[in-house]
């Protein structure tokens, strides 16, 4: 169990799970075990608990229940959304996406380039800003999809996500957003109908691991990623993971009554915090457009100092953060996030990223605020 003196500040790798979300999804590991694809009683009692859960995530995300579609991550969302978009002409086998993206869309491009598909690749500037002119100009005939992330995991930054779907529209090709580290700190309404895809994580936002969903406009065709059964209308095969789903719906429905909270109290725990440490601890700086970035996330970068050693010494304390990504920790390479943003290994390499949640207190901020700069003290001393 974690020690109550467990200081979290890593919420853009995981959430807790909130208590709600816990108590709706018990009853669906004990007596409602029913497969909702059954025709008798219990497993219609499943599939109407399915249906609420589709109607509570597109209530968040201002669209229709029928065009959100379970998946079991953020990842496969992503994974799924690409490979529908090559899959449906063959003769537009193109994708443009960003260097800054999360390695579900990365990785997948590479292995795309690979196999002989082709991408262009948009560079962002050092505040981590893509140049929209730049996409206009990479966006082709044959291009299948424009997949670029609503706001980096690393660094906090929002890209001007309204502008981009416009322009994507306006070229007649489809547009794919990762906006797994948006949803539940920012709203979203995708009612207009220029996001043709859209993907979402449930441990983002204080739901268990294990389930997600990729929105999908009902203009756009689209091509199953996982086949089988007729499950997800048809769209994803395999038995729904029941009870995080349910347990996926009610963090949206809580996720929408705390909205003002992240725009407002865990913005100003970021930003006392932020600044504290700029203040206490000379040589830091702050990586990426401090405008333009979600309300909770804090990027920051030490002069003299290893990331990786920063992190076992603040662990000792019981501080929780990260050096980027969590599905890149361990990496021997510097973030390359704060390289395609123009930065040195050794700036790279130098920093942490501190991300709040609705469960971070003022207290928390204190306690940071005395450990942190005693550990970059430290370190500098050795």
């Amino acid at each position: 169990m974690d020690s109550p003196d467990l200081l979290y500040l890593d919420n853009n790798a995981t959430t807790q799970v909130d208590p709600a979300v816990l108590d709706e999804m018990l009853p669906f590991l004990r007596e409602h075990y029913g497969n909702p694809s059954s025709g008798y009683r219990i497993g219609k009692q499943v599939a109407q608990a399915l249906a609420t859960a589709r109607e509570r995530v597109s209530g968040l995300l201002g669209c229709e229940p029928s065009e959100i579609l379970f998946t079991s991550c953020g990842t496969e969302s992503t994974d799924a959304a690409i490979h529908s978009a090559l899959a449906l002409d063959r003769d537009r086998q193109h994708i443009v996406t960003t260097r800054v993206e999360h390695s579900a869309t990365l990785k997948t491009a590479e292995i795309l380039a690979r196999r002989g598909y082709e991408v262009t690749w948009i560079e962002v500037d050092s505040r981590g800003q893509v140049d929209l002119d730049e996409l206009e100009r990479a966006i082709r005939p044959d291009t299948a999809l424009v997949s670029i992330m609503w706001a980096n995991n690393e660094t906090g930054v929002l890209f001007p996500t309204e502008d981009i779907a416009a322009i994507v529209r306006q070229k007649g090709t489809l547009f794919h957003t990762d906006a797994v580290q948006v949803i539940g700190k920012l709203p979203v309404r995708l009612s207009d109908g220029r996001v043709s895809f859209l993907s979402l994580s449930g441990h983002k936002l204080h739901c268990p691991k294990g389930v997600g969903a990729l929105y999908v406009n009902k203009r756009t065709k689209f091509v199953p990623f996982l086949t089988g059964g007729g499950q997800e209308s048809g769209r994803r095969a395999g038995t729904e993971n029941v009870a995080s789903i349910v347990g996926l719906g009610k963090a949206c429905e809580l996720a929408a009554t705390h909205m003002d909270h992240e725009a407002i109290a865990v913005r100003a725990l970021r930003d006392r915090f932020e600044n504290g440490i700029l203040e206490s601890v000379s040589g830091t700086q702050v990586n990426g457009d401090r405008e333009h970035r979600l309300p909770n996330t804090s990027s920051l970068a030490f002069d003299a100092i290893d990331s990786e050693a920063v992190l076992l010494l603040l662990d000792q304390r019981g501080l929780c953060c990260s050096s980027g990504s969590a599905c890149t920790t361990g990496s021997l390479h510097a973030s390359h996030v704060l390289k395609a943003m123009g930065f040195s290994d050794n700036r790279a390499r130098s920093s942490l990223r501190f991300s709040f949640g609705r469960f971070n207190s003022e207290a928390d901020v204190d306690r940071a605020l005395e450990i942190v700069p005693e550990v970059i003290a430290k370190l500098r001393r050795s």
